[in-house]
């Protein structure tokens, strides 16, 4: 048998980050670069997002252990918000920001003007065919993560037409409306979902009439997520995404949790990583890595329009709310390690002393134990650990900072 030669190009592995907490779970399991939002100027305000201080810290974190961060600047701003916008961008350049997303024309000349900091258009610029990326080109943009419309063959004749780096979501919700662009959140909420006001109203359920013209009487649907996408899933594709060189494959759900980031992101990175090194081997783990994603809470899966633009409905028909019951509870985030004496742990939700709970190594098996001895985070014995306390719990050889620890839910 021939000896397998590691591939020489490695998409980068881009993961959400909508908080510090959510930065450091991304990049500790192993994500190349995160993207996040501070508090203004981004498309989700509902997300925690990151005070100036926060942005510094996490900046710091991800550049510690060599993954990149970006900023995201793709709300569309009105004039007033431009007043303030040029402070930020010099701000973003002092802390060492590895590159901006933007989708305005406003926006992008203000930062060209303010700064020399890598500008990545916004998918929300929809950017589709080879004459719109060669314009995008010309006005100095680095990276195109191109209109969720495009395929992994499309962005392919993009780059090699343009020679400029593409991107592509991978993984995570997707937006019923074209490219992101919708107003239903304007008319159920009154908030701007192009500013960064999305409530998510293509999720409700809703009842329907509907009548043809050939029947006399109409039918009725009660409680339809008709809206409601899927969610994409392209692990799958990994092979056609390294064959196309695409840049970047980005991870969305900034508002998810840091679970589902850690999650997803060690996921992906075995995935990246096994196929870089040995393509035969990815087929063989490929049905492990769907498990665990099945695992995620989420919608029906679908390649969206990666393989096949347009071939398969990415909408759901069901009746039924079409987001899964959630399988496991994220409980902690490692804070701090003190060798053979205790883990210091950030309790997000609350466990007891026997209650069985798992470490998410970032390769392999979860590791499964109960934390029989809780302590104060000043060394006071406790039987529960409360939601938002430090705690210690006893040491665990494999574990690092950064990690996190999960429980299962019994339902």
């Amino acid at each position: 048998m021939a000896k397998q030669v590691p591939l020489m190009f490695k998409p980068e592995l881009l993961s959400p980050a909508g908080s510090l907490e959510k930065l450091i779970a991304s990049t500790s399991y192993g994500a190349d670069a995160v993207y996040l939002a501070g508090q203004k100027f981004g498309l989700r305000t509902a997300a925690e997002n990151f005070t100036l201080d926060e942005l510094e810290e996490g900046v710091q974190f991800a550049h510690a252990r060599g993954s990149k961060v970006y900023t995201v600047l793709n709300s569309f701003l009105h004039d007033e918000d431009m007043l303030e916008l040029p402070e930020f961008i010099r701000h973003l350049s002092r802390l060492n920001i590895d590159g901006v997303i933007a989708s305005d024309l406003g926006v992008i000349t203000s930062v060209a003007k303010h700064s020399s900091l890598p500008i990545h258009l916004s998918t929300q610029a929809s950017c589709l065919n080879v004459d719109s990326a060669l314009y995008w080109k010309d006005l100095g943009v680095h990276r195109l993560i191109l209109g969720r419309e495009a395929s992994i063959s499309d962005a392919k004749k993009i780059k090699d037409a343009t020679g400029i780096e593409v991107e592509l979501f991978i993984h995570g919700s997707m937006c019923m409306a074209y490219s992101g662009n919708c107003t239903i959140s304007n008319f159920t909420q009154g908030r701007d979902s192009n500013r960064g006001g999305c409530a998510q109203s293509c999720r409700f359920s809703y009842s329907l009439e509907y009548k043809n013209e050939a029947d006399s009487e109409a039918e009725t649907f009660s409680n339809t997520f008709f809206m409601s996408s899927k969610d994409l899933m392209g692990i799958e594709l990994i092979p056609q995404f390294f064959d196309a060189q695409i840049d970047s494959l980005k991870i969305e759900g900034r508002m998810r949790s840091p679970l589902y980031a850690a999650m997803i992101s060690k996921i992906y990175r075995e995935a990246i990583d096994v196929y870089a090194s040995n393509p035969n081997d990815f087929q063989n783990l490929l049905k492990n890595w769907r498990q665990e994603l099945d695992l995620i809470p989420h919608r029906e899966y679908s390649p969206g329009n990666l393989a096949h633009p347009a071939s398969e409905l990415s909408v759901n028909k069901q009746s039924k709310k079409p987001l899964e019951t959630e399988k496991y509870e994220f409980i902690g985030l490692i804070k701090k390690i003190v060798p053979d004496q205790y883990l210091l742990v950030e309790a997000r939700n609350p466990f007891s002393a026997e209650e069985p709970i798992e470490l998410v190594t970032q390769k392999g098996s979860p590791i499964q134990f109960a934390a029989k001895n809780i302590q104060s985070s000043t060394g006071v014995k406790i039987d529960r650990a409360k939601q938002g306390t430090l705690v210690r719990i006893p040491f665990i050889a494999q574990a690092q900072t950064g990690q996190v620890l999960r429980k299962h839910i019994h339902t």
